[in-house]
């Protein structure tokens, strides 16, 4: 278990970091079978820095690796993480991503109740749960 709680899984003898990542892998190989998206991959890495030599010193190059990459039928293409919390280090290599490509990236959560949903709609709806509670 990772100190964030989840625990790998293997699906089609496939290891994903959590639960969640290989209920989301399930959910994307049923909008294949159902014709709803065109194609996916898994893990696509993205270079955020290239690697340099400076003053002797070798630095080496800084890549995210999303956990999915999802073709829609119009064409488009969205990169997908599936995660349960934003760490420090997700949320630099976020903003180095989104200056450096433009394919939308979307963080999705697995909620108990409410199901797949995007983690900024599901933080908006906390702090609206929050405030109606101080009321």
């Amino acid at each position: 278990m990772s100190k964030y709680g989840s625990r790998k899984t293997r699906v089609d003898n496939i290891t994903f970091d959590s639960v969640a990542e290989a209920k989301y892998y399930e959910q994307l190989k049923w909008l294949l079978r159902a014709k709803q998206i065109k194609s996916f991959k898994l893990q696509p890495k993205f270079l955020l820095q290239e690697g340099f030599k400076k003053h002797g010193v070798t630095v080496q190059k800084i890549e995210y690796i999303a956990d999915f990459e999802v073709h829609k039928l119009d064409g488009s293409v969205e990169i997908v993480d599936v995660k349960g919390v934003e760490t420090k280090d997700f949320i630099l290599k976020k903003k180095m991503y989104l200056k450096r490509y433009e394919y939308p990236l979307k963080l999705v959560t697995l909620h108990k109740s409410l199901g797949w949903i995007e983690l900024e709609q599901l933080k908006k709806l906390e702090r609206e749960a929050k405030r109606r509670t101080k009321k």
